[in-house]
């Protein structure tokens, strides 16, 4: 016979693939004539920080609900451990049989929701959604990407899995909670800045609209040149530049304020004519006290309306910033405090400075000065008074 003849097999590159045992078959007879050895037990306990965070949270007006797939027992004792009440829980198979209108109207109540799969927990979302909730969602496993999509915001810690990371809008890289509650009491500080500057910037131009309009009816010529109101705009614009950095009152951040544009039309429509009022007081003074009727004059009037206009807009914005008594009860923070001095400072002084002639301005009389103190003082009441009125009677937060 032949040899048998040999042949070389080439090595495969890469890995080699290993071979796999049978699968061994265990029958209910095999489960006698054990020796225990010992138990295997898997400890999730929570966060340190996590009791603190959720009663931080809390004390801020915000409702903490349990989101999980875990039994109901396991979640139960969790949620006692870090303070939360488990009075009322729905698990997946209520959470099934339930209508939308339904399932909102429970899970505005529940504190826990347990043996959830991901489509059960994007359904609470959208429920609590659908009921005017601003909803937030905190998840670091795989079953929670579509929760953490459908919130509103999502947060998710940096060893999360890759598709709950690539879901949310936030990671945290801190292993502390309470950077939830900081996070909630910095946004709604800005939120706070963000309103004072609409509120500021509406007001005042809504009551700029009337003193102009009303001016042009019976003057000879116009109230101010446009290169002075470009100047008074830039000013004014400056002076509040440093809002992002301003102090917030503790009741500003002490609960969530919707956006609603009904108190800000509100806010606009009684605040931006009390400017209105006084404007029209320096226009009379300036006609009838010191005789600017004259088209020679002109300069005189507008210098007189520049100055008041600007001093009166910057002047108020630490009346509209805060609901309580200005520079008593509430002060603004420094580099506001600065950014506003200085530029009240700039305007008084420009018409007696070069540049004054090139934007048209005259030196004032020295009567004017008095007159103007007595203006800001009676505006900024009067401005103090309709506020208090608008907080006490028509419900307008700060």
């Amino acid at each position: 016979m032949r040899p048998a003849q040999c042949r070389r097999v080439p090595r495969a590159r890469g890995r080699v693939p290993r071979l796999r045992r049978p699968a061994v078959l265990l029958k209910k007879e095999d489960e006698r004539d054990l020796t225990l050895r010992g138990y295997v037990a898997f400890l999730d306990p929570p966060k340190d920080t996590a009791r603190a965070a959720i009663a931080a949270l809390r004390t801020g007006g915000v409702a903490v609900k349990v989101l999980t797939g875990d039994n109901e027992l396991v979640s139960r004792k969790i949620c006692r451990e870090v303070g939360i009440a488990t009075d009322a829980v729905l698990v997946g198979g209520q959470v099934e049989g339930m209508s939308d209108a339904e399932l909102a109207a429970a899970a505005d109540k529940t504190t826990l929701f347990a043996r959830l799969s991901p489509a059960h927990k994007r359904r609470v979302i959208r429920c609590l959604q659908g009921a005017g909730h601003v909803v937030g969602f905190l998840g670091d496993g795989i079953n929670d990407a579509p929760a953490l999509r459908a919130a509103a915001v999502g947060v998710s810690v940096d060893t999360a899995t890759d598709i709950a990371k690539e879901s949310a809008d936030v990671i945290l890289l801190e292993k502390d909670l309470l950077v939830l509650e900081e996070g909630v009491r910095q946004g709604r500080k800005v939120f706070a800045n963000i309103l004072k500057y609409v509120r500021m910037g509406a007001s005042s131009n809504f009551g700029n609209m009337f003193s102009v309009l009303g001016a042009s009816a019976f003057l000879p010529f116009v109230p101010m040149l446009p290169i002075q109101i470009l100047a008074n705009n830039l000013l004014y614009d400056l002076s509040q530049v440093a809002i992002p950095t301003d102090d917030v009152d503790p009741e500003q951040v002490a609960e969530p304020r919707p956006w609603s544009i009904a108190q800000i039309t509100r806010y606009i429509l009684f605040i931006g004519p009390c400017s209105s009022v006084f404007d029209y007081v320096t226009f009379f003074v300036m006609l009838y006290v010191f005789g600017c009727w004259a088209p020679a004059n002109a300069s005189v009037f507008q210098t007189a309306w520049f100055v008041e206009s600007l001093l009166t807009q910057t002047l108020v914005i630490h009346v509209i910033r805060t609901n309580r008594i200005p520079f008593f009860q509430s002060r603004a923070s420094r580099p506001l405090i600065a950014t506003t001095g200085a530029v009240m400072l700039v305007g008084a002084s420009l018409p007696f400075s070069p540049v004054g002639p090139l934007l048209g301005f005259a030196p004032l009389p020295v009567l004017y000065w008095p007159i103007l103190a007595l203006i800001l003082f009676g505006y900024v009441l009067l401005t103090q008074v309709v506020k208090m009125w608008l907080v006490r009677k028509c419900g307008v937060t700060g």
